[in-house]
């Protein structure tokens, strides 16, 4: 079975256009915005290809396929997480396309923009000599900005963390090459699975759709097959028509704003605030 082995609270909302000027805002790229429509209402992913680009390749492949269209959730645990993505429905399933090699840390270049979050790991394990930071909307573990110079692409190593709206690729416990068709959205932190599933992802905007999924056995996370949510429709936003797509921006973390924001956050948890507690917010452009 494949099974896993905000900003203030408006992590989970879309913010508002007074909430900062346009200069902090940058724009979700069309082709990376995966728009999946569920009988729970619209989850709204951004897809990160500089962290998992063979996933996100499978995913735009799947989607623009029709693949996903009525899969069902069918399997999903309160305060972890939400899997879909198995035409079975029994956790066995998949593409029928090869099995994906892992891709568990990824080198991190420039861009998208990361931020350094000092602070932020409330007694999480993480080896000497990196720091804890967001990447565009990926909370990660990575080595700093400034050995990029010593290396030889210009790079560093980095690792997305397992915090609530991360999306990673569901596998087989024996296999970590064995990711296909099926993944996971992240209703809370789960720091055991940092550097053992890839992440692909994150939803920017409204919780909502996961958070109210149907779910399963408080042990298994398997939902019994009546009563279980599906996606209806799952869609690549370029190729919606662009009176239809939906258009998302999401606040820039180099942004001064952002800083405003993260401080805000700080304080207001205190000494639980972790790098879990930041999703930069998104807007969803008329």
């Amino acid at each position: 079975m494949r099974l896993l082995a905000c900003l203030v609270a408006a992590a989970a909302v879309f913010a508002t256009p007074a909430l900062a000027q346009s200069s902090d805002w940058r724009s979700v790229d069309p082709n990376n915005l995966l728009v999946i429509d569920t009988t729970r209402g619209r989850i709204l992913i951004e897809m990160v290809p500089e962290a998992a680009p063979g996933h996100v390749e499978r995913m735009r492949v799947l989607a623009r396929q029709g693949f996903y269209d009525g899969i069902t959730f069918h399997r999903v645990m309160t305060g972890f997480m939400a899997q879909t993505g198995d035409p079975t429905g029994t956790g066995e399933g998949d593409s029928g396309l090869p099995d994906l090699t892992a891709e568990f840390t990824f080198r991190r270049g420039p861009e998208p923009a990361y931020v350094e979050v000092t602070g932020s790991d409330r007694g999480f394990a993480r080896p000497a000599g990196v720091q804890l930071g967001v990447y565009g909307v990926l909370p990660v573990q990575t080595q700093p900005d400034g050995q990029m110079f010593a290396t030889r692409d210009g790079r560093v190593d980095a690792t997305a963390w397992f915090c609530p709206g991360v999306v990673g690729a569901a596998r087989t416990a024996q296999n970590v090459n064995s990711a296909n068709s099926q993944f996971f959205i992240m209703t809370a932190s789960n720091m055991s699975l940092n550097g053992s599933y890839t992440v692909w992802g994150r939803v920017v905007g409204p919780m909502d759709a996961v958070n109210m999924l149907t779910a399963g056995d408080p042990t298994s996370g398997m939902v019994p097959v009546a009563q279980r949510d599906r996606m209806e429709q799952v869609r690549i936003a370029s190729d919606i028509p662009e009176a239809e797509r939906p258009n998302v921006r999401v606040m820039d973390v180099r942004s001064p704003r952002f800083a405003e924001v993260v401080e805000a956050r700080r304080t207001a948890q205190g000494a639980r605030f972790s790098i879990c507690d930041l999703n930069p917010p998104a807007e969803l452009i008329d």
